[in-house]
Order: structure tokens, then sequence, then C-alpha cells
């Protein structure tokens, strides 16, 4: 899990994106004297990127900068999980201002995604 978040932080820096927070939550859990399987959540993005969205629906700060969580499951698999900026868009009752930026959004995930994956060529 820790090899998958770390391809993805790279990702997201060749990108040229900033990543803003990482997030251990199996520690957090530890912390507190409780069990979790690994679990990361990786926070990036770029105000480029996203303050077109927010100024279409200052609520969709809520949803920015895009998040990935990697998760292990319970047999050991490692998986990556975000929220499609479609999605975003839709719940936010994003319109065509931000349209471009949610389509340039969208690609930008699947290619940092694809390349935390091992899938990038």
């Amino acid at each position: 899990m820790t090899e998958t978040i770390d391809r993805l932080a790279e990702a997201v820096k060749r990108a040229g994106l900033l990543v803003f927070a990482r997030i251990d939550h199996a520690a957090g859990a530890r912390d507190v004297g409780a069990s979790l399987r690994p679990t990361e959540l990786l926070i990036f993005g770029n105000p480029r990127g996203g303050t077109p969205l927010m100024q279409d629906s200052q609520l969709a700060g809520i949803d920015l900068p895009v998040k990935a969580l990697a998760w292990e499951d319970e047999q050991g698999k490692v998986w990556l999980s975000y929220n499609d900026p479609h999605w975003i868009a839709e719940r936010h009752g994003l319109g065509d201002a931000s349209g471009a930026a949610v389509a340039a959004m969208a690609a930008g995930m699947e290619k940092v995604i694809a390349a935390a994956a091992g899938l990038a060529q």
C-alpha cells in the first residue's frame, strides 16, 4: 500500500500538481489503541484547476483539493479510490463556466491514478 501511495505522490508531482497533505489513517488508529488495515489519503491539486469550480459554486471547495485513498482490503489487495471530478461537478450543480476545468481535472486524475497503479506507459 505504501508503494502505491508513494507512486501516486510522485505522479502528482510529475504532473505539476501540489501535494497538500498525506494522512495515514492506520497510524491515527494506532494512536488511539485501535487497529485499521493500511489506509492513507493523499490530498492534492492545483489552484488553477480548482478555483474555476469554486468560482462557479463556492461550496465545491468542500470537495477540493481532490483526494485519493489508498487502502488494503481483507485479502491484502491494495485499492485506490477517489471521487470523479464529474461527480463533484454534478454534486455542486456546476455549469458550463467550469466545464473545461472539470474535464481537465478528470483527465489528470485518470493519468495520475493509472501511474500509481502501474498502468501508465
